[in-house]
């Protein structure tokens, strides 16, 4: 379970409309050992596109550094799906596969498809996706 702080929502939702017509992303993290996220890093989208989604490497390591900066650890990476359900592509799952091969990382996904944002969240392991529940408090 993953469980998301309501401003930490919003400020995810808020980034992915944001960013239209592009997919947005961004880190986010939560305290050593908790699934509690009360941080969020967001990123440019260093592909400008709407199908897919590129972090810097270099403001991936800035992040990384603020991080360790306020004593969290980064758990997962946030993107947004444009014009498609909140659920992981075959990129998204190949990708998982190259960064996160131990399936570690969390996976949120917030589809734009309909007018109300949907925020779903998901753990990618051998390339198998397992839906994980998302408590907003």
């Amino acid at each position: 379970m993953l469980s998301l702080d309501v401003k930490i929502s919003e400020i995810i939702v808020k980034h992915a409309l944001s960013e239209r017509p592009n997919e947005a992303c961004g880190l986010f993290a939560a305290d050593l050992g908790t699934t509690d996220v009360h941080t969020f890093f967001p990123m440019r989208n260093t592909a400008e596109s709407n199908f897919i989604y590129q972090l810097d490497p270099k403001e991936m390591i800035e992040v990384e550094a603020k991080a360790d900066e306020l004593g969290v650890q980064i758990i997962g990476v946030m993107h947004s799906h444009t014009h498609t359900e909140a659920y992981p592509s075959p990129t998204d799952v190949r990708d998982a596969a190259h960064f996160d091969p131990f399936g570690s990382w969390h996976y949120i996904i917030v589809s734009l498809e309909s007018d109300e944002p949907v925020i779903r969240s998901f753990r990618i392991v051998d390339e198998t996706i397992i839906e994980e529940e998302v408590t907003i408090n």
